[in-house]
């Protein structure tokens, strides 16, 4: 494929994710697969119910503004990356800043979280969440960019911790993305993120699916790729961990995505033989990484 023939198929895929989510900013009780459902994952009313299953507490999801949490997480970033005070904190496709405020109390007044999407849409609605943010805890310390995660509008070598829930499966260049994170990362800078993942390939059928595409599930890369395309980005420490119990959760919500995925899988097979949320793990070496579980993969 010739290179403009690929730059055009990446840009379709932003523009199809991209109408995908400004649909779910737009709609406070309708999402891009079904009224209702996010793109993503859980119906309203199940959003709450899904962020603790993955280990968000009562406390972090009363403190939020009102509609931050549209049930578009399959993991928990935040916590994974042990947040500390002081530290600067970036979130890669932060729609309504749901991770962000999140880790804006964690890092504290002295720290800064920074949310990065690419849907104006979301953008907005992100900054519109902060003044409530602002006003429950009178942090100053949280932003939001407009920008695209392959090609970051932040500056190099400048970002303790990089955490993404449910993002980088979408993108159409993801070893980009890795590449992009490993360049604006401190040295010795972490990386905490929760993606969807495939265990194996998934049906062909499933990939035709416009639905699956923007519902974090075509795009998304085999485990396997996830590990070396961090590798290859030249970051070290790097642990995979899969997570089935988010897709088990989807399928018990009867998510029509998920419906219509099991409609299309072998006599016998469910969505978990195929998907998983995975949690990656990483580190940028440098003067401040020492230690076997930093520099070495």
């Amino acid at each position: 494929m010739s290179t403009s023939s690929t730059l055009e198929k990446e840009q379709a895929v932003r523009e199809l994710v991209r109408s995908g989510y400004t649909k779910i900013a737009n709609e406070t009780s309708a999402g891009c697969c079904s009224p209702g459902v996010s793109c993503c994952g859980s119906a309203p009313q199940d959003a709450d119910k899904l962020a603790r299953e993955l280990g968000y507490t009562v406390e972090e999801l009363k403190a939020l503004p009102e509609g931050a949490n549209m049930g578009l997480s399959c993991g928990n970033p935040a916590a994974l990356a042990a947040l500390k005070p002081g530290e600067v904190v970036l979130d890669l496709g932060s729609g309504g800043g749901f991770d962000v405020f999140i880790a804006g109390r964690k890092v504290g007044a002295s720290g800064r979280a920074i949310g990065v999407d690419m849907t104006p849409d979301m953008l907005g609605k992100a900054r519109r969440n902060t003044a409530s943010y602002q006003q429950q805890t009178g942090l100053n310390n949280v932003e939001f960019r407009l920008g695209e995660i392959e090609h970051l509008p932040v500056a190099d070598n400048s970002v303790d911790a990089i955490i993404s829930n449910c993002v980088i499966n979408l993108s159409p260049d993801k070893p980009q993305v890795w590449r992009e994170m490993a360049r604006v990362l401190k040295p010795g800078g972490r990386i905490a993120v929760s993606d969807i993942a495939l265990v194996k390939p998934l049906p062909p059928e499933i990939l035709k699916l416009v639905e699956a595409m923007i519902g974090c599930v075509a795009g998304a890369a085999l485990v396997s790729e996830a590990g070396r395309m961090a590798r290859e980005a030249g970051l070290t420490g790097i642990v995979l961990k899969s997570k089935p119990g988010y897709v088990e959760a989807m399928t018990s919500f009867e998510d029509p995505l998920y419906r219509k995925i099991v409609e299309h899988l072998p006599p016998g097979a469910k969505p978990s033989d195929y998907i998983t949320s995975l949690e990656v793990q990483a580190r940028k070496p440098g003067a401040d990484c020492c230690g076997d579980d930093c520099c070495q993969s």
